[in-house]
């Protein structure tokens, strides 16, 4: 199952306490990637939060992967989690009327 994954700051954290973890967070997400689970990775273009597309069974699954980010281990960020499911719209062109 595709998940997207929005990441948001959580209110009052400081730049300087995104930066402690930073490595640590690259190198996870470097794991979950190598891993077939984080396919898709991007930074939203208004503002600094991370974008995952995640590769999970299900959405529980998805949770229990972004709890180990050591970003969110710290009370730092959190995720918005999003089931994606493929477009079916497509299908009404070859209906027969």
């Amino acid at each position: 199952m595709k998940i997207l994954a929005l990441e948001h700051e959580l209110p009052g954290v400081t730049a300087e306490q995104l930066q402690r973890y930073a490595n640590d967070e690259a190198r996870k997400v470097w794991d979950l990637h190598q891993a077939g689970i984080a396919r898709e990775l991007y930074f939203r273009a208004d503002k600094n939060e991370a974008v995952l597309i995640l590769e999970c069974t299900s959405v529980i699954e998805a949770h229990e992967i972004l709890a180990t980010l050591p970003l969110v281990q710290a009370g730092s960020i959190s995720f918005e989690v999003i089931p994606l499911k493929a477009y079916p719209g497509f299908a009404r062109l070859f209906e027969k009327s």
